[in-house]
């Protein structure tokens, strides 16, 4: 049974929290008032409030019957958070013990469970950093999961959740509104779920439409609000926010790619312009602040791959070229590397394969280069005399 940590209750409103970032790459603030809207942020024990991939991974470990239903998005030091912890330990002892009927983990994830841990990771726009880890999940239990399949699934779930960043919302707001719980009675109810798979609550995923309470100290699990408490932030399958889920492959000269248009603007979907080519986030962070960038550009950020450098995380580039876009600027994001769920709303195709470090065609763009990025089309192109050759 896996024990989640929860959220740190709320603080700096999201909104706000990137709207001071914005003014630190515009120069408006000093590191000073940067530093002071981080701490007011993030000023807790227990995961950030944003839906990135800590949280994702909270979402995923539920609706993979991996967790108590509701124990996802509880806060680290209540009294409910509490009771969780001693039933999770209450159960996983009787489990060991149960040698009539065990539950190990290979029991528990089979193919379903990744198909509804897919869905999941849709319905509420979850992080787009799991198109690496559930692969490599699943490979691990000898099932293999493509690119494909998160694509394919994606275009018939629809998107039932709004948080931060496809949203002003936080995942406290979310757990309140009806949170993982409704989302997986929508889910189930509209048969884009398997129910027949097992868990840590037993056979049958329609224990994870319940939430858990404290009733006289003993701990309790009620069916989840029939309707939204905030249809703002959580809808039921028939209202969708978008009718998919807003995750697609790209393929093209440059090679294959993941990019999440959840939460980009629609005129953003289509970005065609030259290409200013990096080697290192920094170099890009200079050319912002050196004003080198005021212009219409597809930034293409390589040998940001496993091979090359592990990966880093690239978040801290999405204010600067945000704060472009809101100038007018069409701009993009095309890298062998990765960002997290929180990519938010400029274009980014990420995770390039083959990378540069393999020799990828993207080791082989020259500044200048126009890039086509269509999500529309589910394409990724480079213009070039002799770049295909």
């Amino acid at each position: 049974i896996m024990v989640p940590a929860g959220p740190m209750s709320s603080g700096l409103p999201n909104v706000e929290k990137a709207a001071r970032r914005k003014a630190f790459s515009r120069s408006e603030i000093g590191r000073k008032e940067l530093l002071k809207a981080e701490a007011e942020s993030y000023h807790g024990p227990g995961t950030c409030t944003f839906y990135g991939t800590a949280n994702s991974n909270q979402m995923l470990m539920e609706v993979m019957g991996l967790h108590l239903p509701g124990a996802a998005f509880e806060h680290p030091h209540s009294d409910l958070r509490h009771a969780l912890n001693v039933e999770i330990g209450t159960r996983a002892v009787a489990i060991s013990r149960r040698s009539e009927d065990p539950r190990p983990i290979g029991r528990i994830l089979d193919e379903r469970s990744f198909v509804n841990a897919i869905v999941g990771l849709h319905a509420t726009g979850g992080s787009t950093n799991h198109t690496l880890h559930l692969p490599a999940m699943a490979a691990a239990a000898g099932i293999e999961l493509r690119w494909d399949d998160f694509a394919y699934l994606s275009e018939v779930v629809p998107l039932l959740a709004r948080i931060y960043p496809n949203g002003s919302a936080d995942v406290n707001h979310f757990h309140a509104a009806g949170g993982l719980a409704f989302v997986i009675r929508e889910l189930l109810d509209a048969g884009l779920l398997h129910e027949d798979v097992h868990t840590v609550m037993g056979d049958g995923l329609r224990a994870y439409t319940s939430q858990p309470f404290l009733q006289d100290g003993d701990l309790i699990w009620k069916p989840v609000l029939e309707e939204t408490a905030d249809a703002e932030i959580v809808r039921p399958h028939a209202e969708p926010f978008a009718q998919d889920g807003g995750l697609k492959v790209l393929t093209g000269t440059l090679g294959r790619s993941i990019i999440k248009v959840s939460a980009v603007k629609p005129e953003h979907h289509r970005v065609s312009a030259p290409a200013l080519v990096f080697e290192d986030q920094s170099e890009l962070v200079a050319a912002f602040e050196a004003k080198e960038l005021e212009r219409d550009f597809v930034a293409v950020l390589r040998f940001q791959g496993p091979r090359a450098n592990g990966m880093p995380e690239l978040h801290k580039l999405t204010p600067l070229l945000g704060s472009l876009q809101d100038r007018g600027f069409q701009v993009a994001l095309v890298t062998d590397g990765r960002m997290s769920g929180a990519s938010g709303k400029v274009p980014a195709a990420i995770h390039i394969t083959p990378e540069a470090a393999r020799g990828g065609p993207i080791a082989r763009v020259r500044s200048g280069d126009r890039v086509d990025l269509d999500a529309v089309a589910g394409t990724l192109t480079v213009e070039a005399e002799g770049f295909n050759e």
